[in-house]
């Protein structure tokens, strides 16, 4: 079975990749598009440029939308203990990173400790 080829609001990749900033904030979300129009700080724009050479960059910058130039590449985002790794997926363009990161785990409870309850004293009177 072929693989199917990524559409994005009928651009192929290769299309999305050579529009410009004002012309890939037409296609996305309002959220995106007031990001591209305000336009991006010096962080972000010193990671744009970090990933255009790249391919595998680490980054504290959480609020940085996916761009389709991003897409093949490895980004190792910090979720406030470590660094995890994406790699970023054509489907993934238009999200944040911090979107993908996860910053909390999830809580795996086992059995209490002693003296957690009035059962488990070992204490004698």
């Amino acid at each position: 079975m072929a693989k199917k080829e990524f559409i994005y609001r009928g651009k192929t990749l290769d299309e999305l990749k050579k529009l410009s900033l004002a012309e890939l904030a037409e296609l996305l979300p309002a959220r995106q598009r007031r990001c591209i129009e305000r336009g991006f700080d010096d962080d972000k724009k010193k990671l744009i440029a970090k990933i255009a050479v790249k391919d595998r960059v680490k980054t504290h910058i959480r609020d940085m939308m996916i761009l389709p130039q991003f897409v093949e590449k490895t980004i190792l985002v910090h979720n406030g203990k470590e660094f995890m790794q994406v790699m970023i997926q054509p489907e993934m363009i238009g999200m944040f990173l911090g979107e993908v990161i996860l910053t909390r785990k999830r809580v795996a409870h086992n059995n209490p400790g002693v003296g957690a309850s009035k059962s488990s004293s070992t204490a004698k009177k």
